[in-house]
């Protein structure tokens, strides 16, 4: 009898969950959830928490060579509202049942990833003007999506972070244009900043969708609502267009405007470089995970401290 009214109350629960998907209303933490789409919100939204605080290291080694004060300041506003975005994710995620120390867990141990764009190395100014304009301008295309997926604290989270978001893009790109009408020697080190991120920008949005093992249930779920491809074509054909005002030039042979689709078509891209780098085997993959490692260490007398006050405030009160 109670192996029934258990069965019962679980047919209930998930009809109460398919009602909401076909009504297109927020599943919200305290809701019953197939346990597959628990695990696929912690494992996608701890990568998109990871990416965010991992992405701080490139920009991060500039702040102390920043061309002006200004340049200073709108860096460090940029690196802490990254850091801030990791802590609204981590927090959203923390709903689904996992702690942030698993969270961190998983990734130090290599079970948890991070964007392969963080990957890359930060060679000079340009390229903090060309990780603004396109690592956060493709961030942002797939991140507007995101506002719509049916999970509440997830998609309440990406409204604020898009705000941010949009903000780094136009700091990147106004970066970018100020150097295209500076010296020749400024004009050359952003082109070259150009042709080493627009790839591995492309890559941001993953794989075909039929190459990728998860998209079927981030479809059916709502988690997704467009595809990769579909999210890849908006970013170039809104990004070739700045790249044009500004004098730059899109490093691929065989971008062409296809009036038919009505989107750019764009050259092959070389995804056992995307695979190899997700692999671990990328320029910066053990310095990253190195220095994060080394961060989170030198920093557990903070948390150590934060949780007996905490344990201290619980006791008096």
């Amino acid at each position: 009898m109670e192996q029934k009214e258990a069965t019962e109350v679980q047919s209930v629960a998930m009809s109460a969950f398919e009602r909401k998907m076909e009504q297109d209303l927020p599943i919200e933490p305290k809701d019953h959830m197939p346990e597959g789409y628990r695990k696929h919100l912690i494992r996608q939204m701890s990568q998109h928490a990871h990416s965010e605080v991992i992405g701080m290291q490139p920009e991060g080694n500039w702040i102390t060579r920043a061309p002006s004060l200004r340049a200073r300041q709108i860096l460090l506003a940029k690196i802490q509202d990254e850091c801030g975005h990791g802590l609204y994710l981590y927090s959203a995620a923390e709903t689904l049942g996992i702690s942030r120390s698993e969270m961190v867990e998983q990734l130090h141990t290599g079970k948890a990833k991070y964007s392969n764009i963080f990957n890359y190395p930060a060679l000079n100014w340009a390229d903090v003007g060309a990780i603004g304009w396109l690592v956060d301008g493709a961030a942002i295309v797939n991140q507007v999506s995101l506002q719509r997926t049916s999970y509440g604290p997830y998609s309440r989270a990406m409204v604020r972070i898009c705000k941010e978001e949009s903000f780094h893009q136009r700091q990147g790109y106004e970066l970018m244009a100020k150097m295209m009408r500076g010296t020749a020697e400024q004009r050359e080190m952003a082109q070259d900043a150009m042709n080493r991120w627009w790839w591995p920008s492309l890559m941001m949005f993953g794989p075909h969708d039929t190459d990728s093992p998860h998209t079927g249930d981030a479809f059916k779920w709502k988690i997704k609502r467009q595809s990769n491809d579909e999210l890849r074509a908006k970013f170039i054909d809104k990004t070739v267009q700045q790249a044009e005002v500004i004098g730059l030039t899109v490093p691929d042979k065989d971008l062409k405007w296809n009036e038919e689709k009505g989107h750019y078509d764009h050259g092959v891209i070389n995804w056992d470089e995307f695979y190899k780098v997700i692999g671990g085997n990328g320029p910066c993959n053990a310095q990253r995970m190195a220095h994060h490692k080394k961060t989170h260490r030198d920093g557990a007398w903070v948390r150590e401290a934060a949780a007996a006050y905490m344990a201290k405030q619980e006791s008096i009160a």
